[in-house]
């Protein structure tokens, strides 16, 4: 077990865990300096030191140095206040050097001695020359650092098709594997533009509920099962999982909708239709 603190730097990001300092205890919202592969950085505790099991950290723990002082907040200020300049500065120079990669945020860190560009190239972009214009101009390091779609829209925000701010840039801290398969767990329409985000990949909202589709798929009968009924044999014909009910298709050809709890399954593999001749002569005899 280890006593850590998570400190976060900017709203809408990833949370990391640093060794604590031990007493006086840092509450939330206190404003730190901490030490990072990339040199100290300035951030906020969003979580005040507790213990956590060894398996929870990553790679060797960084330090808290110290608490930021209202110094080291003005200058934090300062600096990200010439970040849309800096942007602009570097937008003018890609489009001057004719570089496929398109620039979306410059980013400063609290005193001043990097200053990170994010970028979006859909092919290996040599960027040397634009590192060093950037330093000659920025008297400062120059990082360049490539994102991805689903980063872009992050940082840009927006509104999903649900009408509500964007997950990712809201209140979702890291992007999690989707597939296509949990659009067909859920019985989704699979047309790309109705389980696409605005960063053009699948939905991250599709995980959200997936484990409980699949539990609750777990307790229906599959599509195809022969049931009874107190209406009589029938053949689910589907599944509405939320509501945990199934449409039963009854030998008489009626179609009603009940509770799965009222249906007993009889078999759950589907009939076998029976194999269909082709007339004499036709590339093949069975289909």
């Amino acid at each position: 077990m280890h006593e850590v603190v998570g400190v976060r730097f900017r709203n809408g990001t990833k949370m990391y865990y640093f060794e604590s300092p031990g007493p006086p205890e840092l509450l939330k919202g206190t404003p730190v300096i901490v030490q990072t592969s990339q040199g100290e950085e300035l951030g906020w505790v969003v979580q005040p030191p507790q213990q956590v099991d060894d398996s929870e950290i990553k790679g060797q723990l960084k330090s808290i140095i110290r608490r930021a002082t209202p110094v080291d907040l003005l200058s934090l200020e300062e600096f990200r206040s010439k970040e849309p300049a800096a942007l602009q500065k570097c937008r003018e120079k890609v489009t001057e050097l004719g570089l496929p990669m398109k620039v979306v945020k410059a980013e400063y860190s609290f005193n001043g001695e990097r200053l990170i560009f994010l970028f979006i190239a859909e092919e290996r972009v040599d960027f040397r020359e634009l590192v060093r214009q950037m330093a000659r101009s920025f008297r400062t390091r120059i990082e360049m650092r490539q994102i991805g779609a689903r980063d872009e829209a992050k940082l840009r925000g927006g509104y999903a098709q649900c009408g509500r701010p964007l997950c990712c840039s809201s209140w979702l801290t890291e992007f999690h594997p989707v597939s296509i398969k949990m659009a067909k767990q859920q019985d989704l329409p699979l047309t790309p533009t109705e389980i696409s985000g605005m960063c053009g990949r699948l939905l991250c909202c599709l995980a959200y509920e997936n484990d409980q589709y699949i539990e609750i798929k777990q307790s229906l009968p599959r599509i195809g099962s022969q049931v009874n009924t107190a209406q009589g044999k029938g053949t689910i014909v589907g599944l509405n999982v939320l509501n945990e009910t199934v449409l039963v298709e009854l030998q008489t050809e009626i179609t009603v909708e009940m509770k799965a709890e009222d249906v007993t399954v009889l078999t759950d593999q589907p009939l076998k239709r029976p194999a269909k001749t082709r007339r004499r002569g036709a590339d093949s005899a069975v289909v």
